[in-house]
């Protein structure tokens, strides 16, 4: 950008083939793209805009990042004589100053009893890392629904993504953890909480699924479980990204209601033989093993399969992006070593429900990120579109739309930041036996939350809320998948009876009026 032009300058290139126009003290010459331009040439010949300063015109259209493409940064020519952009893209870690836009943790001024250096350390390094390689793979395969790219996979794999992402424990030992800015001994719930929402930031919830997902929900009980030969067998494979895993569990017979599963195991000699289908199962497409919910004589037993004969995978299309591998998933007569059971045979029920706990409750630190997200949005585009001479937040209806939307996203991150403390002050055990209701109350406000922002924000942008790309992009992804959260990892009814239900048991009987 080295030439300078006064305005006057570029004002002398307003007509056809002599095409000139000023954004945010740049100049471009788009004299031979005009007929390209997606919308058509006749906007660029407006009086508003040809040879002038069409900065509020363009923001009014599009959002920045189309500036930062190779194709349209080829079109810079220049700069205005004196002066500098003043509008430029997020460096890879650096925070929103957006209010609302980061959790108060984060924001210059405030406190938490909860966050320590450790934590903010690892929350800068999480994010400039994302930013720069993993961002720019979500938007892609969000858009073209092609799995995580295995070059992806053993990026995150040097740094112990995934064995980050199961949370504090004994898997973590010897590993060294997002380049060493934290130690195995000192990683706890909140620096796993920190990943969740990183990874939630850019708008792209069928990637966040993709992202290794079916390996969140389905490695704790073969860590938890699993015999140590088993261990040896599949997680070293599973955390370098040589691997795969999905949690098999809901069929089309049952979702919620896990004791109807129809899915049954026989006892062969040594080995079980596996019939049955599976349905909705994330990364399954691509799973090699599946830590999967079966019907036994003496109750329900959970087994890990290993992709082989008799194991067939075939696409759903859902709602969000083909990216997450979702997954209808046959085992036809699949034989499988009984050495790969989980737990006591019979005793798989209490596997699968200490182990939603954790799927809850990072299901819930995902959605709360992306309804941030949705905030953040909300705020930019209430203040930059003009109507009826004003912005936007000028009116008070809008206001009054973004107020009862802060007012939900803070009130969800205190929600789950008291039930992360409780995490990182219980054992496993306690955490089994206490927080199941809690958890289960929570993930239903976050996620009844996020819906209702939905569709405020939807109304907050209009017309490009319903487009899949363009300024609205990220809303219409959010207001088309929030509802995943209110139905994966138990639905949010159910899991707002179930919390009901155990505090009602814990009731005093001396409890009364």
């Amino acid at each position: 950008m080295s030439q300078e032009f006064t305005a006057e300058e570029v004002a002398k290139h307003n007509k056809e083939g002599d095409l000139w126009i000023t954004i945010d003290s740049t100049v471009y010459n788009i004299s031979k793209f005009a007929d390209l331009h997606p919308g058509g040439s006749t906007v660029l010949y407006a009086n508003g805009v040809a040879g002038k300063d069409a900065t509020s015109v363009f923001f009014g259209l599009h959002r920045h990042e189309v500036l930062l493409k190779p194709q349209y940064s080829r079109l810079i020519i220049g700069k205005i004589k004196g002066e500098e952009p003043q509008i430029k893209a997020l460096a890879p870690g650096e925070i929103s100053k957006v209010p609302y836009a980061e959790p108060t943790w984060l924001v210059e001024g405030f406190k938490s009893p909860y966050y320590t250096e450790s934590h903010r350390k690892y929350q800068r390094k999480l994010r400039a890392f994302l930013m720069e390689h993993v961002q720019p793979e979500a938007e892609k395969c969000e858009a073209n629904g092609k799995r995580i790219s295995q070059e992806l996979v053993n990026k995150l794999a040097e740094q112990n993504f995934l064995a980050m992402r199961l949370g504090p424990g004994k898997h973590l030992h010897g590993k060294t953890l997002l380049g060493g800015v934290v130690t195995p001994e000192e990683f706890d719930y909140f620096h796993e909480f920190i990943l969740n929402c990183e990874i939630s930031r850019f708008g792209t919830r069928g990637f966040v699924d993709g992202l290794l997902n079916g390996g969140v929900i389905s490695l704790p009980p073969i860590l938890n479980y699993g015999s140590k030969a088993l261990q040896e067998e599949v997680l070293p494979d599973a955390f370098s990204g040589k691997k795969f895993v999905a949690l098999a569990i809901s069929e089309a017979f049952a979702g919620s209601d896990v004791s109807g599963l129809q899915t049954t195991a026989v006892k062969d000699g040594d080995h079980w033989v596996i019939t049955g289908t599976k349905k909705w199962i994330t990364n399954g497409t691509f799973a090699d093993y599946f830590t999967t919910g079966c019907k036994t004589d003496n109750g329900f037993t959970v087994i890990l399969v290993p992709r082989g004969p008799g194991v067939e995978t075939k696409p759903i299309k859902t709602s969000y992006s083909a990216t997450a591998g979702t997954a209808f998933v046959t085992f036809d007569k699949v034989r499988v070593p009984v050495a790969n059971t989980l737990g006591k045979e019979g005793a798989g029920m209490s596997v699968i429900l200490s182990n939603f706990n954790h799927e809850r409750w990072m299901v819930t630190g995902c959605s709360l990120a992306a309804q941030r997200l949705v905030v953040e949005e909300c705020m930019k585009w209430s203040n930059q579109r003009i109507v009826f001479g004003k912005p936007l937040n000028s009116q008070a209806v809008i206001r009054a739309k973004l107020a009862v939307m802060i007012q939900r996203v803070e009130a969800c991150q205190a929600y789950v930041e008291n039930i992360t403390h409780q995490m990182n002050n219980m054992t496993y055990s306690e955490m089994s036996s206490k927080l199941a209701g809690p958890i289960g109350l929570m993930k239903m406000f976050v996620s009844t939350a996020g819906r209702l922002t939905a569709e405020d924000a939807t109304q907050v942008f209009g017309g490009r809320a319903l487009t899949v790309t363009g300024m609205g992009r990220m809303i219409e992804n959010y207001h088309r998948t929030s509802g995943f959260d209110a139905i994966l990892a138990g639905a949010e009814d159910v899991l707002g009876d179930l919390g009901v239900r155990q505090a009602m048991k814990r009731l005093p009987k001396t409890a009364v009026l």
